[in-house]
């Protein structure tokens, strides 16, 4: 328990305090990004914030989902996804930084929040539970990335690019939570999640 809670603080300090590094190259590299106006530059980067917030939280929610889970196969699965979720938050980083923008200022609120939902999740539902709650976190971070490439400016490719392999890896990892045994999460809870999932959204959208 002490090691593992020695990790959970190293992943909180590395998550809100210092540089990500990814494993796989950028997306954005891979496109030959077109000039922005001012206001597709400040739209751009609304939407990467929301993103990067997204991110925030899905290591929260990884590490605390880890913190609780009694198997160790399932502990080195969520790993696996956290590290992937890792490349996302450093890209999503480097996009903030070359639209000129900044991260929430709420970031350590929103890493909390999550990590709390994903050590409950695990804590008091069992592992199947907080697969569940994976499973059905990345449909509708999923859902959110596709309604970003609708609102995305069309002339931004960079940031396109970034949000098409996130939604990719989330499908990904919603797969792997559903072979691993995940169960359906109440209609209820589904409700709750969505819409914590707006409020927060809406609030990092600005700050």
């Amino acid at each position: 328990m002490m090691n593992g809670l020695i990790l959970a603080a190293d992943s909180a300090l590395r998550t809100l305090w210092s540089e990500p590094r990814a494993s796989r190259p950028n997306p954005a590299t891979l496109v030959s990004e077109l000039q922005l106006s001012d206001t597709e530059r400040r739209q751009a980067g609304a939407l990467m914030r929301i993103n990067h917030v997204g991110e925030v939280c899905a290591q929260a929610l990884y590490t605390g989902q880890a913190l609780a889970c009694k198997s160790p196969a399932l502990r080195a699965q969520l790993a696996e996804a956290s590290r992937e979720e890792t490349d996302h938050l450093a890209w999503t980083q480097q996009r903030l930084n070359d639209l000129k923008d900044r991260p929430s200022l709420l970031n350590p609120l929103w890493y909390a929040g999550a990590f709390a939902i994903g050590f409950a999740a695990g804590k008091l539902g069992g592992d199947q539970v907080s697969l569940g709650f994976v499973v059905e976190t990345e449909r509708q971070v999923e859902a959110h990335l596709q309604s970003h490439m609708d609102l995305l400016p069309a002339a931004d490719t960079a940031s396109r690019a970034i949000v098409s392999q996130m939604k990719a890896d989330e499908m990904a990892h919603a797969q792997m939570a559903m072979k691993a045994g995940a169960v359906e999460l109440p209609a209820p809870v589904k409700s709750v999640m969505k819409l914590a999932a707006k409020v927060m959204t809406t609030v990092a959208h600005r700050v």
